[in-house]
């Protein structure tokens, strides 16, 4: 595993490789026993056992290959970074599980999440006033639909407008569509990534 180290970080680079090492072993794991990686919360440090919400994102080649979170912090660090590297490998529907020989190829991408805070707007104008691209991660929900884009989507939907009617898609709604009870939550994200190989 290969650390690419984030800096200014609420982690030490030592824990990052940890926390990167598991998701890795978890996807190992899965390959052989089709199972997560059972972790010992007694063999880790306090900072690394503290409930958190986490996605795990694959990558090969710079290509997404699977991503896999939760929203809501329920599971101790460790144990959330094992189980949805797991997911993120063998359970996200757009992707057929991964394979053997794609192992060694992966870049595992982990984003730590901050607790969601909702966001007061009064029109679809001051909602897109106040994000803040690059920094925070969405949810919205309307009724019963719900989508999240975490912060690192800006890279690739840069513009405000339209990472808010992607995100619309995402929850299953229309580009344009636009109600009074959409409500919208932001994040932010302790981010860092590795590689296999």
């Amino acid at each position: 595993m290969v650390l690419m180290p984030s800096t200014n970080a609420p982690y030490t680079e030592k824990e990052q490789a940890l926390l990167l090492s598991i998701a890795a072993k978890s996807i190992q794991s899965g390959l052989q026993s089709g199972e997560p990686l059972h972790v010992e919360l007694n063999n880790f440090p306090p900072s690394l056992t503290q409930i958190a919400a986490t996605f795990v994102t694959l990558k090969i080649n710079k290509k997404l290959r699977g991503c896999i979170g939760r929203l809501s912090a329920d599971r101790p660090l460790v144990e959330d970074v094992a189980k949805n590297a797991f997911a993120a490998a063998f359970s996200d529907p757009r992707f057929p599980s991964l394979s053997e020989s794609e192992y060694s190829h992966l870049d595992i991408h982990i984003s730590i999440l901050s607790k969601p805070e909702p966001v007061s707007f009064e029109s679809e104008a001051n909602l897109l006033e106040k994000i803040r691209p690059g920094i925070d991660g969405l949810i919205l929900s309307e009724s019963c639909q719900r989508g999240t884009f975490l912060p690192s989507v800006w890279e690739s939907l840069p513009d405000k407008a339209s990472f808010l009617s992607h995100l619309k898609q995402k929850a299953g709604l229309p580009a344009d569509y636009w109600s009074d009870t959409i409500r919208v939550e932001r994040y932010t994200t302790f981010s860092f990534e590795g590689r296999t190989r």
